[in-house]
């Protein structure tokens, strides 16, 4: 079974069906609305609004749907808030899960019981966050960096770096992910996605067959969620 990871999750985007795909849209157009109320409709100045439409680029939601959500911010952003609930999958694995929502006592319980229904638990305020820490992230085309584009990529003031299946991903300081993504397309280096997301600062690695399978139809039940919007694991399956 294939790792858990944001970037396969986002590939995976585009072979979608239609009723997924509708749901998606649906997601991505109340982030997009939100971000556009909270800090305007410039994309340049809004990096909360930039992450949101690159996502949405990424997804192939159609340019008008990416106008609509935008335009809509003061009619359908204004009603939503952003939620951030902190639970446990089996065994005691930390999650994060954003979301979404106009009720946050309705889908913090309807949370809880996807947790529950696996063998986990909501927690409360502090108890999985702290083994989280915001990043932005720079997924590069490339699986691998030769030694000479490791120095330079270093070089750009970077976080970390990892090599993973599912491509080279560059951690970076969350306000200074596009200036560090320009500098690596100067380089001559394909990027594929950038976002801001939560890093566990300590991350478990499951490889059980049927313990894998568990975590990951848990991730699955989660992303179902009408309201979530990332899923940020202190995990990986491989």
């Amino acid at each position: 079974m294939s790792g858990h990871s944001k970037w396969s999750t986002i590939k995976r985007q585009k072979g979608v069906n239609d009723a997924k795909r509708g749901q998606l849209f649906s997601k991505m157009s109340k982030i997009i609305s939100i971000a556009a109320r909270d800090g305007g409709a410039n994309l340049e100045s809004n990096q909360k609004l930039k992450v949101a439409v690159e996502a949405a680029k990424t997804a192939n939601m159609p340019k008008i749907n990416i106008e609509r959500a935008i335009a809509s911010a003061g009619k359908e952003g204004k009603n939503y808030e952003e939620v951030v609930y902190e639970g446990f999958a089996p065994e005691g694995l930390g999650i994060l899960i954003e979301a979404t929502t106009d009720n946050r006592n309705r889908t913090g319980q309807e949370i809880k019981n996807i947790l529950e229904r696996s063998g986990g638990a909501m927690g409360g305020p502090g108890s999985a966050s702290f083994n989280f820490v915001p990043k932005g992230l720079i997924l590069l085309a490339q699986k691998k960096l030769s030694d000479d584009e490791m120095l330079k990529v270093i070089d750009l003031g970077i976080d970390e770096v990892e090599e993973t299946p599912d491509g080279v991903e560059i951690y970076t300081p969350p306000s200074q992910v596009y200036e560090i993504e320009k500098k690596i397309r100067a380089l001559g280096m394909g990027v594929d996605e950038v976002e801001l997301t939560q890093k566990p600062k300590i991350s478990t690695t499951v490889s059980e067959p049927k313990k894998s399978e568990k975590l990951s139809r848990l991730l699955e039940d989660l992303d179902d969620h009408e309201d979530v919007q990332k899923i940020h694991p202190s995990f990986k399956i491989i």
